[in-house]
């Protein structure tokens, strides 16, 4: 039976904090209605925050319309615990939810003095019973429809392997979208044998993928079906084992790549949560930074003294682009 997987990222424009790349891996039964699974998980999914609780539904969308500063985690939260739940158990801690999603980044955090020591019970900003009730309902919506989470997971490219990576690669274009076909590649290990849809997210204004797609993956050959500013599809595979990853200008309209979106952003969030708890804790009176480039320099100027005292390299720290 075929698969659907999504991909989107957060943290692209940033100065501060990492890039988060995430896929999301659903199997259907049938794809012979389009595979149009906001329509099939219509009672247990929701494309908008349900003003209450509603102990059976969640809300899965682009990050941007379920997040803001003023609003809060928790619509994030409640959607990709609650995902996490339905692929294994959802996470309890800040290196519960690392070793869940991107396992490998777990040796890489010590390195930035901010994660060293760092502890945050999960969840933040909703109640955990509820994330648990949501879980069981969740999984009897999904199977009553045909549906199934796979795997979900994630890879935070952080400033210096961003820097590392763009002087590898010449821009943060193409570090975005090596990292993200990287993350594809195993996403699809999870679909062996049966049809694959796939929906990205575009990367900036770029409407051509065919050379990326042929170096991630050299030996099939990648057709090129569409490439324009409103969407690029290639296609490769046998008749059984057919493989289509479209580009898609508002991916997030592709319920996998929602999730994707929303995994993105938490975790990015829980890591800045960590940054900015390490800076304002020894900087009295210095406001959190969200990491964009106005209000990343604002907040360079504020620490520049405390990081030189720190000895806290800019490599590990700024990113160059």
């Amino acid at each position: 039976m075929p698969y659907l997987i999504g991909t989107d990222e957060a943290g692209y424009g940033p100065r501060l904090g990492p890039l988060v790349i995430s896929t999301a891996v659903f199997w259907v039964d049938t794809w012979d209605d389009g595979a149009d699974l906001y329509r099939r998980l219509k009672g247990v999914v929701s494309k908008k925050p349900p003003r209450r609780v509603v102990q059976r539904c969640v809300a899965i969308a682009d990050s941007k319309a379920l997040y803001s500063p003023a609003t809060g985690l928790a619509c994030l939260e409640r959607g990709v615990l609650a995902a996490l739940g339905l692929v294994d158990r959802c996470p309890v801690d800040w290196l519960d939810i690392w070793q869940m999603l991107d396992p490998g980044a777990i040796e890489r955090l010590p390195s930035m003095p901010w994660h060293v020591d760092y502890e945050l019970r999960l969840p933040v900003a909703v109640e955990a019973d509820d994330v648990a009730q949501l879980v069981p309902a969740l999984a009897c919506g999904l199977e009553q429809a045909g549906v199934r989470l796979v795997a979900l997971s994630s890879r935070a490219v952080f400033p210096g392997d961003f820097n590392r990576a763009n002087d590898r690669w010449g821009n943060k274009s193409e570090t975005l979208s090596k990292t993200t076909l990287g993350l594809l590649a195993e996403a699809l290990e999870h679909c062996p044998g049966e049809p694959v849809r796939v929906v990205c997210d575009k990367h900036g204004g770029r409407n051509f993928y065919g050379r990326l797609l042929q170096e991630q993956f050299p030996d099939p050959l990648i057709e090129v079906h569409r490439e324009s500013a409103e969407e690029s599809v290639y296609r490769w595979g046998s008749d059984g084992q057919r493989v289509e990853v479209i580009f898609r200008a508002g991916g997030e309209t592709f319920l996998p790549a929602a999730l994707a979106s929303m995994t993105s952003k938490y975790l990015r969030e829980l890591a800045m949560r960590a940054f900015n708890e390490f800076w304002c804790g020894r900087i009295r009176g210095l406001q959190p930074t969200a990491g964009y480039p106005t209000d990343a320099n604002r907040f360079r100027t504020a620490v520049q003294q405390t990081q030189q005292a720190l000895g806290i390299d800019d490599h590990i720290m700024w990113r160059s682009r």
